[in-house]
């Protein structure tokens, strides 16, 4: 099933993923692509993080402790290394492990006297890594803040907190660092302010993007472009200079049904997303998108 137009045009392929009988996806929410063209989806259902070969073999599976929580996903290589980074919203915790699972770090509960207490809940969603090996932490279904650590784990500050304005956020959803234009910058997806705000890596606003977008859900670089799932049922497309490219398989319909995101499997098209909230790319170009959905859905972008 082709999707796209001009130079980006895909046969997409929701049935890629080969599951083994014992494991079904759950609520899907991050997707990456290793070095050598395997694909993580990290989703909610144990076991929670499930690795596919290129063509959609399954190769393994691990991850049990973060079923219920599983979110942010973030693939990062250090000193010719890849690890995992992942955000846990129903412990509130971010776990850094090897590809094959193994633990290396936790970050916990950040130190912000008076933002955060009985009610006020920590909830990370996402986390990215800067070049000097800086990790910050989206806040996204808690209180609205970033949190900053060095590469060790120590704490180094926030900033953020809840508000319209620049440099606050409503739902910081997903966060990603650019180095397109040599600059560091820090992408924000500012889910409930239906915008992208980028800002410097001390955390200081540097301009808002809230063209062709709705509900932005993280980001995926892949040369010149960004890549990003619109939760309102389509993938974006912005080229370097952060201006609209193209939709892919747009659904202007799919969110405003009732029940979604957990629609009956009858209403899914082959050509249509409903609800997608990771996507990645391979070195070919090809995309990978991980939906959010009750049972999951993971499609391949095969690029012509």
């Amino acid at each position: 099933m082709m999707i796209g137009s001009g130079t980006h045009r895909y046969e997409m392929n929701p049935n890629w993923a080969q599951l083994p009988e014992d494991i079904r996806f759950g609520y899907c929410h991050g997707i990456v692509a290793d070095q050598v063209g395997n694909v993580y989806v990290f989703h909610t259902n144990a076991p929670c993080v499930v690795k596919f070969d290129p063509v959609g073999r399954y190769l393994e599976s691990w991850g049990d402790e973060f079923a219920g929580g599983a979110h942010g996903f973030y693939l990062h290589a250090e000193d010719g290394r890849e690890y995992l980074y992942i955000t846990d919203t129903a412990r509130g915790i971010v776990a850094k492990t090897t590809l094959s699972g193994e633990k290396v770090m936790e970050l916990g509960f950040p130190d912000l006297p008076g933002a955060y207490d009985a009610e006020r809940k920590y909830v990370p969603t996402d986390v990215a890594v800067a070049p000097n090996g800086d990790i910050y932490v989206a806040d996204g279904y808690g209180q609205n803040w970033v949190h900053r650590y060095r590469a060790n784990g120590d704490y180094v500050g926030s900033f953020g907190g809840t508000g319209s304005e620049p440099g606050r956020f409503k739902c910081p959803h997903g966060i990603s660092v650019d180095v397109r234009r040599g600059e560091p910058e820090l992408y924000v997806a500012d889910r409930g302010n239906h915008r992208i705000q980028v800002l410097s890596l001390e955390g200081e606003p540097k301009r808002i993007v809230d063209e062709n977008m709705d509900m932005p859900c993280s980001f995926f670089f892949h040369g010149d472009e960004m890549i990003f799932p619109d939760l309102h049922s389509r993938v974006t497309i912005f080229d370097g200079n952060d201006e609209f490219v193209t939709h892919l398989g747009e659904d202007q319909q799919a969110y405003k049904q009732q029940g979604w995101p957990n629609l009956p499997a009858s209403y899914f098209r082959d050509n249509r997303f409903s609800s997608p909230h990771g996507v990645c790319a391979d070195q070919a170009g090809n995309l990978y998108v991980a939906e959010w959905t009750v049972d999951g859905r993971v499609a391949k972008l095969t690029k012509k």
